[in-house]
């Protein structure tokens, strides 16, 4: 069962039901790919401050679900407001940062981006995105749906995992 410390930020109590290692299968969309499997993890950490430090680690499993090699990472923090509001940025080792602003409503959240910055070698060309996170029968589902210079907005990475 997942307790809030007492001691928690005010801030962050609509998103304390996050804290923690969640793991699991996702699923993912590249443009002009088909759908495939993948193994996730995420992390949300808190260290006394009014915000979460985030991790996702995409990775190729083997048949028994072992990790072989990394497919992708991202980092970043949860910066919710005691509105209700949300300020997230998150960015990509390719090249790419993204600042999202959304909505806490219960234990969904739901971010579209404010802002999207790519370095000049940056590998892919991200223009937008829409991002959700919810607590469905005590599991974190997700979702990411991506535009690019060469892509409308469309269905990217999503996936539901167990907190471990």
């Amino acid at each position: 069962m997942f307790e809030i410390d007492d001691k928690l930020d005010t801030n962050l109590l609509g998103v304390a039901w996050m804290i923690g290692h969640w793991e699991g299968t996702g699923h993912g969309e590249f443009a002009g790919e088909r759908e495939h499997a993948f193994g996730v993890n995420i992390d949300f950490t808190e260290n006394g401050g009014n915000y979460l430090h985030y991790i996702m680690q995409l990775f190729e499993v083997d048949d028994q679900g072992s990790p072989i090699h990394s497919l992708g990472v991202e980092t970043g923090f949860f910066r919710p407001k005691p509105t209700g509001d949300i300020e997230v940025v998150i960015v990509h080792p390719h090249g790419v940062a993204e600042v999202y602003v959304g909505k806490i409503e219960g234990a969904k959240i739901e971010l579209t981006t404010d802002v999207v910055a790519r370095t000049t070698t940056s590998e892919v060309e991200v223009t937008g995105g829409h991002r959700l996170f919810g607590n469905v029968e005590s599991d974190l589902m997700f979702s990411y749906d991506r535009g690019t210079t060469s892509t409308d907005l469309h269905p990217h990475l999503w996936g539901r995992l167990k907190r471990a």
